[in-house]
């Protein structure tokens, strides 16, 4: 009996008798290489785009609260608010990166490039999440205590549309190439991707190089042998087509952890909260469960990134995001329970119209002055 193959996607012979068929799959497609452009337009990058739509999207959300919801912040007055979130963001954000993760930014000095000194360099990139959290806490307690609003209720107004944010920034940290994940098992995977950005770990005597340097001869680029590494990987996003070609089989396929993290402690986390807040809640009930979710989806979200080379992972195999986020389940479970055995009145809702009035501010004043559980 004889036997005839042909392709899956291929029309299919006239079936003849006596003859066995053999249904031929096609490969898998590689790994796809990372050549994005992190520039989107001149001087702008989508880093800090990212962090624009996060306010703007931020002043959008807390002023529909304000205006349709119960609440002691005048819409008129959210402006404010959102420039004091931003300083905390940014602040936060860049200390909690250098304490966390490179101390040495804060002795390391750059005349020849501005802003000089590197606890300034942003445009290098560097922001830590849990840094950029505390930013925020520090800014809106700041603020709720010299406009004499309920701390609680203006925590809330942060966690809110924070989640939002967190997802814009971690789609610009996959646009950057920063912060990838662990290598996939099967080289295979429809979702892995090979980031060039990886050669910055290579150490100087990796055998990579010599391979690398051998496949640029063999393709008659002798200029890019011994090129420093930020050099080939900005020629391979501005679209050097043979460079690419060149250094994607030295580089190891990896999850797009930032995509997967952005899905959940990004998205999911605000649709959650979106469908908690669509009528008042008890003040704190918003924030806690910011902090309870974004914990969980973080700790499991680094399950799949690679944890920065200089770190590693620590104690019980977790890496240092992991442990950051394990005081944020904590205090977001611990929030709850105590907001839940509290007597306060309902506030804020994106979807309830009811009238602030004296009546409603002074019944969210009285609900918060004493509101940290």
């Amino acid at each position: 009996m004889g036997t005839r193959e042909f392709p899956v996607f291929s029309v299919v012979p006239l079936l003849q008798p006596g003859t066995r068929y053999t249904c031929l799959m096609p490969t898998t497609l590689a790994a796809w290489l990372h050549d994005l452009d992190p520039f989107a337009i001149g001087f702008v990058r989508w880093y800090g785009l990212s962090y624009l739509v996060g306010f703007v999207l931020g002043y959008v959300l807390i002023r529909r609260v304000t205006r349709v919801g119960v609440s002691t912040l005048k819409p008129e007055r959210v402006g404010d608010f959102v420039v004091c979130i931003a300083v905390g963001v940014i602040v936060g954000g860049r200390l909690g990166y250098c304490l966390l993760y490179q101390p040495d930014l804060f002795i390391t000095w750059d005349s020849k490039s501005f802003p000089w000194w590197g606890v300034f360099m942003l445009n290098r990139g560097g922001m830590a999440s849990h840094g950029g959290i505390l930013g925020t806490l520090v800014a809106t307690l700041y603020y709720a205590i010299r406009h004499g609003h309920g701390k609680l209720f203006m925590l809330d107004l942060l966690a809110f549309p924070a989640a939002l944010g967190l997802f814009f920034g971690r789609l610009a940290n996959f646009v950057n190439g920063e912060l990838y994940g662990r290598e996939t098992a099967d080289p295979d995977f429809p979702l892995a991707v090979k980031f060039p950005q990886e050669i910055y770990a290579w150490a100087s005597d990796d055998p990579r190089w010599a391979e690398l340097n051998r496949s640029l001869r063999d393709a008659g680029l002798y200029e890019w042998t011994n090129v420093n590494s930020d050099k080939i990987v900005e020629a391979i996003q501005t679209g050097h087509v043979q460079l690419a070609e060149a250094i994607t089989p030295l580089l190891i396929a990896r999850h797009p952890s930032q995509v997967y993290q952005a899905m959940m402690e990004g998205l999911a986390l605000f649709l959650i909260l979106l469908w908690i807040w669509r009528k008042p809640r008890k003040p704190g009930v918003i924030a806690f469960t910011f902090a309870l979710g974004y914990g969980v989806f973080r700790i499991i979200g680094e399950h799949w990134r690679l944890p920065d080379t200089e770190i590693g992972f620590q104690a019980l195999s977790l890496t240092r995001g992991q442990w950051l986020s394990v005081p944020l389940v904590i205090v977001g479970v611990v929030g709850l329970v105590c907001v839940s055995l509290r007597q306060a009145k309902p506030v804020g809702g994106w979807l309830a119209r009811q009238k602030t009035g004296n009546a409603g501010k002074q019944g969210v004043q009285e609900s918060q002055d004493n509101s940290t559980p």
